[in-house]
Order: C-alpha cells, then sequence, then structure tokens
C-alpha cells in the first residue's frame, strides 16, 4: 500500500456512495421478460442464437440504450463511478464466462475523468450447454443486471432480464439470433498485431509499440487520436494527458502512473484506442511485459511510506529512531538509574567509566541482534510479526512484569544483591561491574519493545521485507541509538562535568525512580489482563506478593548464622521458582480460557471492533473509515487514544463526517492486522489509517505521535465527500 494520496471530491462522492446504494438497490427495474427499463436505460437481454443444441457455445448480450448525456461504466470506471455486474443463473452444467467489453469512451468534468458507455452499448458473455443437455427442451436462462448510471448524479439500478431458448438437436441447423451481437463484436478490441512493452520508472511510465506504419502515422501532422484504458484500477492516471512521440519505428505513449503503478515483472493489460478523423475508432487489447527504466532499480517497486527508501536510509532513520526511544517513559527510568550510577563513580579512572559505556552498549546491540535472529528464524519459518511481537505473548508480559517489581523493590531498598548477582536488580543501577552495565542494556532493550518513536515504523517496514543481513543492521543501527547518550557521557568529559554533583540526593532520586518501574508493573499487569483475562490478575499479584516476601526474606537474612542464611535464601528461591512456574501456567491457563471476544463492552465506546470482513463490508459500500491499530502494551498507541482519540472534538468529528472508528487490538497476535500492517511495509504499531468515502479511495496515513489537530485536520483534509452523506456530482 501507499502513503498519504489525494483523490478528486467527486470520486469521493461517487465512488463511495454508488457502491453503497447498489447494495440498496435504491432504483430497480424488475421485469420477467427479456426487456426492463428505468427512467435512465433501457435493457434487453439478446442470444447470437435462435436456439441451442447440447455443448453448444452462443454469445448472449445485455444491451443498455442510455439517454442522451448519461452513461454507465466500463470494468475500470475511471476516477469515480462502478463497472457494470452481471449475475447468471443458468440451466444445471452451463457455463457463463466473463463480461467481453466493448472499447469504451471517456466522460470528463473539471478535474473527473470517468470510463464508459453513452447511448447505447451491448455487454457480451459467452456460455457454453451442458453435453447432455436434452433435446426438444427448453433452456432458460435469467441474468440479474446491477448498474451505476450518471450524468450530474449518479443513480444505482438493477433489472432481471429472462429468455428461453429452445433446444435442438446436435447437427440440426439454428437460425440467426439477434443482429446486435454482430454490432457489439464489432466494438469488441482485437489482439495487438505489434509488440509492445512498458517501461515504468519512479514518476513515468512509457508504453512502446514497435511498428513502422503506425510510428509513421503519428508522426504525421493528423494522426487521429490515441488513448491507453489500463483494464485495472489505479495502474494509470485517468486525468492525465498521453503525449506520443516516435523514435524510428517505435511509438511511445507516455503516461502519469497511478496511484498503484505496475512492478518491473508485471504485465500490464488494457485497450489502445485508436480514432481516425472521420470518427470510426479501433481497440487493441495489450499485455505489455513491465520492464524497470533505465536507473531505476530492476526489483519490485516498493510501497507505502518505505518506497523510496534505501538501506543507507533505514540504518539512519533507525538510528534516530533509537535515540528518541531514550525519552518514551519505558526507557527513561532505565537510562536514569544508569546516569545514577555514572554520577556516583565519576571519579574513576577514565579508562573504566569507557568501559562501563562499551559495556551498556554491547548489552544492547547483544539484545537487538538477538531480537533480529529471533525475527528472521520466525519470518523463516513463515509467521507474521513485527516490533513487539513478544509481548504477544502472556508468559513474556508477566515475566517482565515481576522484572519491574523486582528492580523497583531494589531501588526501594528492600532488597540489595551482593556481587555474585551482578547484572540482575540493583547491581543493573548500583554496581560498577561491566555486567551490570551489560545487564542494564538487556533492560532497557526489554523495556523499549512496546514503544514506536518516530522513524522507527519506515526503517523496521523496510527492514522487515529485506534479506536477513540488512534486518540486522537496521535493528543494530536502532540499538546504537538507543545506547548511543549513555556512551556519550561515559567518552565525553564535558558531558560528565555538566551534570550535578553526587550527594544524599542520588539516594532519593533512585528511590524516587522505583515508582516508575512500579508503575510500569502495574501497566503491564494490566496488559495481562487483556490478554488473559482477569484470572491474570489476581495470578500477577499473587507472584509478586512471592517476589516480596522472596526479597524480603534473602535481605533480612544476610546476617544470619550461615545455617539460618542459607536456609532463607534457599527458601527465597524455591519461592521465586514457585512464583515462576505458578505464573507461567497460570497465565497460560487463563489465556487459554479467557474467550470473551473483544467486543465486549464496545457499546460505550465511539470504535467497533477491527475485522478484515468489517473493513472490507465499510469500504464496499463506500463509507469513510478510520482504523486504530493499537496494543494494549504500546505505550505510544495508549499515550494517543488518550490525547488525541478520546478528545471530545475529534469524537465529534467522526460523527458529523460520518466515519466509522475501528480499532484493531494487536495485543494478542492477529493474523489480519499483520497483513494490513504489512500492506502499509510497517512492522509493528501504531498505525492510523483515514480512508475518505469511495470504494476505490486511498488513505491518509497519520503520524505515530497523534494531537487532536492532526486528526482534525486530517479529516478536513479528507474534503467534503467524507463530512458529507450527499451524493455529490460526479
Amino acid at each position: 500500500m501507499t502513503t498519504m494520496r489525494s483523490f478528486p471530491i467527486a470520486r469521493r462522492f461517487a465512488s463511495g456512495l454508488a457502491v453503497l446504494a447498489l447494495s440498496l438497490a435504491a432504483d430497480t427495474g424488475l421485469a420477467a421478460s427479456s426487456r426492463a427499463s428505468t427512467a435512465q436505460v433501457e435493457a434487453e437481454l439478446v442470444a447470437s442464437a435462435a436456439a441451442i443444441r447440447p455443448g453448444d457455445e452462443i454469445q448472449l448480450g445485455v444491451r443498455q440504450k442510455i439517454i442522451p448525456h448519461w452513461h454507465t461504466y466500463w470494468v475500470n470506471p475511471g476516477d469515480s463511478g462502478l463497472a457494470t455486474q452481471i449475475a447468471w443463473t443458468l440451466p444445471n452444467g452451463a457455463r457463463a464466462g466473463d463480461i467481453q467489453w466493448p472499447i469504451p469512451g471517456r466522460f470528463k468534468l473539471g478535474p473527473v475523468v470517468n470510463y464508459g458507455y453513452e447511448n447505447e452499448v451491448t455487454l457480451l458473455t459467452t456460455v457454453t450447454a451442458p453435453a447432455d443437455l436434452p433435446a426438444s427442451g427448453r433452456f432458460p436462462v435469467k441474468a440479474t443486471v446491477d448498474w451505476l448510471v450518471c450524468q450530474e448524479t449518479c443513480i444505482p439500478q438493477q433489472v432481471e432480464l429472462e429468455l428461453t431458448l429452445p433446444v435442438q438437436a446436435t447437427g440440426s441447423t439454428v437460425g440467426p439470433g439477434s443482429p446486435l451481437i454482430e454490432a457489439a463484436r464489432a466494438r469488441l478490441p482485437v489482439t495487438s498485431p505489434w509488440p509492445v512493452d512498458a517501461r515504468v520508472g519512479k514518476d513515468t511510465l512509457a508504453l512502446r509499440i514497435t511498428d513502422a506504419r503506425l510510428a509513421a502515422r503519428f508522426a504525421s501532422q493528423a494522426p487521429g487520436e490515441l488513448w491507453f484504458y489500463a483494464e485495472q484500477w489505479g495502474k494509470t492516471a485517468h486525468d492525465a494527458p498521453q503525449p506520443v512521440t516516435v523514435v524510428g519505428e517505435t511509438l511511445e505513449i507516455h503516461i502519469k502512473p497511478g496511484e498503484e503503478p505496475p512492478k518491473d515483472g508485471e504485465t500490464l493489460a488494457g485497450v489502445l484506442s485508436i480514432s481516425n478523423d472521420d470518427g470510426q475508432t479501433q481497440g487493441y487489447r495489450i499485455a505489455a511485459p513491465v520492464s524497470a527504466a533505465a536507473g531505476v532499480s530492476a526489483g519490485a517497486t516498493p510501497t507505502g511510506e518505505n518506497a523510496d527508501l534505501s538501506v543507507g536510509m533505514a540504518v539512519l532513520l533507525a538510528l534516530a529512531g533509537g535515540l528518541i526511544l531514550n525519552l518514551m517513559p519505558c526507557v527513561f527510568p532505565v537510562l536514569s538509574i544508569k546516569a545514577l550510577s555514572l554520577l556516583r563513580h565519576a571519579g574513576h579512572d577514565r579508562r573504566r567509566v569507557r568501559l562501563q559505556g562499551l559495556a551498556y552498549t554491547a548489552g544492547v546491540l547483544a539484545s537487538f541482534a538477538a531480537l533480529g535472529a529471533v525475527l528472521i528464524a520466525l519470518k523463516a519459518g513463515g509467521t507474521q510479526v513485527g516490533w513487539g511481537f513478544q509481548f504477544q505473548s502472556p508468559p513474556f508480559v508477566l515475566a517482565v512484569a515481576y522484572l519491574m517489581f523486582a528492580v523497583g523493590l531494589s531501588l526501594s531498598g528492600v532488597f540489595t544483591l551482593g556481587g555474585s548477582a551482578a547484572g540482575i536488580g540493583a547491581s543493573l543501577a548500583d554496581k560498577p561491574g561491566y555486567a551490570g552495565s551489560f545487564f542494564t542494556g538487556v533492560l532497557a532493550t526489554v523495556v523499549a519493545t512496546p514503544c514506536t518513536a518516530p522513524f522507527m515504523g519506515a526503517a523496521l517496514g523496510f527492514a522487515l521485507g529485506q534479506p536477513a543481513p540488512v534486518l540486522l543492521a537496521v535493528f543494530l543501527s536502532l540499538g546504537l541509538g538507543l545506547a548511543l547518550p549513555y556512551l556519550l557521557l561515559c567518552f565525553w568529559p564535558a558531558l560528565q562535568r555538566a551534570l550535578p554533583r553526587p550527594g544524599v540526593w542520588m539516594e532519593r532520586v533512585k528511590q524516587a525512580l522505583a515508582f516508575p518501574m512500579y508503575g510500569a508493573a502495574v501497566w503491564l499487569v494490566w496488559v495481562l489482563a487483556q490478554q488473559a483475562g482477569p484470572n491474570a490478575i489476581a495470578i500477577a499479584l499473587g507472584g509478586m506478593l512471592a517476589i516480596a516476601f522472596a526479597a524480603w526474606l534473602y535481605d533480612s537474612s544476610r546476617n544470619a548464622h550461615v545455617f539460618a542464611r542459607h536456609g532463607s535464601t534457599g527458601l527465597a528461591v524455591l519461592t521465586l521458582l514457585t512464583a515462576l512456574v505458578g505464573g507461567y501456567a497460570g497465565v497460560q491457563s487463563s489465556a487459554a480460557n479467557a474467550a470473551a471476544p473483544a467486543t465486549a463492552g464496545t457499546a460505550k465506546h465511539a470504535w467497533e471492533p477491527y475485522s478484515k470482513a468489517r473493513f472490507d463490508e465499510l469500504r464496499a459500500a463506500g463509507k469513510p473509515v478510520f482504523v486504530n491499530f493499537t496494543a494494549a502494551w504500546c505505550i505510544t498507541c495508549l499515550a494517543n487514544e488518550k490525547v488525541a482519540l478520546s478528545d471530545a472534538g475529534v469524537a465529534d468529528a467522526f460523527r458529523q463526517a460520518g466515519i466509522t472508528y475501528l480499532k484493531g487490538d494487536w495485543t494478542n497476535q492477529d493474523p489480519q492486522i499483520s497483513a494490513h500492517l504489512a500492506e502499509f511495509g510497517r512492522s509493528g504499531v501504531p498505525l492510523y489509517l483515514l480512508y475518505p468515502a469511495g470504494a476505490s479511495t486511498a488513505p491518509q496515513v497519520l503520524p505515530q505521535l497523534l494531537t487532536p489537530a492532526t486528526v482534525l485536520s486530517a479529516i478536513a483534509a479528507a474534503g467534503p465527500a467524507t463530512a458529507s452523506p450527499k451524493l455529490a456530482k460526479e
């Protein structure tokens, strides 16, 4: 998928509301005969033969006679509209092919260009009779035809047509059918007699036809008109001119790429229409192989916000995202703890301080490398994963909650670990040992993964679609950005001198930093409740009680007799193991039994739970949609929902614009959400998408950090087609 794109207001109205209205069959002319009429269109079902024989192939046609100044649509309707659809009801064993589309015309009103038919058109379909069709029987055919007919307004219409053909024996002579069939065949495009290929670049698309006579004709002063109609929507811009140049025996049609341009290696299908000065038009079916133009990568053209990313740019974005992660509420307390430790030991040998910084950086980089390796392994196994995927596991969330709680107890002075356990708890912040610095880096990485900083989305989305070495390079750059502030503190004496002098205040600050850890533990318990149900809360709190008891027991017996000390330590370890094992088993069981759907309680919210089926239903109906992909463990997501998406002004704007707010909860793994994220080159949440009205309109991709003004501006930019339920002029 691509980034934010702009569409004409008329398309948002006509295309979106047309689909909705079609589903309601607002203007329907029903008939139990071969003819039916509405105020704008007279329809008739005709056949190419007067009878049918077993195994015969005949052509059936739906003729539309359209009143002046109105039109219906081609298979690609252009900037707005909806293609005519025919649903056939045939005898058992009979088969109907696809619609055979005649050469379309163009209808332009302001910036909007549509493809379709005016005055009269017959849409042909080949029908094959079964070989065991009984002779002397009857062959009833029923066609339910839906179309959109437009002038300055668009009206969806539906008719039912019926035709019954007599069945004759094999080998008998069958009389001719309607002359409308032959006239319709004459309007069908023929296969191109020339070799055709397409060259695609970043902002260019050239259709190249090699033929000396055709090139000579269009090199003359009055060659007539030439136009390429792409069969698939989005491949070309419908409202842009298509200038022609001639180079030797090659004619090049220069076409502006559309919203979803063809990629290298694909085939560009469509119809090339050539009109003479006398008004005669001939169409040619084109299936042009697409190759990259000079200077364009031969790989698939990337989409989304990663479209122009190179490996170097992705690495730089990851570095910037890692730097910003240090300011996130999940990482800042850990960095602050380590900065306090640096202050305490600032008088040590400069070489030792620098080694502390390198050990911390090594811990961060090792953790990011391990995370990248796990992602590579899961991708190789076919699993869709993204940033923060480990927080979709309830046991992992519980383990991190326990870790945050234990670190908080240590900072509060409940217990102090000895040097043999350096790297856990208080030693992460207090011990000068290199192991403490290394494991502080590990801890920083663990608590950073629920957060998404600006620049990270594009870099990580790019990385997850690349080979393993590139993915690891991006992840290591992200880790380097996370480690860089502390590393600079260790290597830059001037920064150290700018820090306040050590003193008693440091102990108070260290104790105060325990409370963000307790807060993180509380938040993770809440996340756990979303994943595994309310029983998980009791399991987590029981485990924390056991951890607190084990910490107290361990610390209170440090000065006791050796046997009492060993016994207390053993009991503390046993208590910890019981909490861990019991918590793991408990949340696994609770998660399996937590079958309450995410829809519970949605009646009191302004949003609906996201599902692919509901999203597709709303898009097919042409309704404006806002999609919020979030997770309970994503702090950035929660902050955006609290600050921006829960704002009364934003909620009121959603209601006035008729926007359906879908909330995709990625707290637990959801393949549908993973696939939708991947369409936009994203590997994690948050992702905010605003789809304007219209079944074919492209979404705006909102920033990862939201304010009410950001959301309101996006709604306004979507235009009045999103904000008004009225049908606009085409």
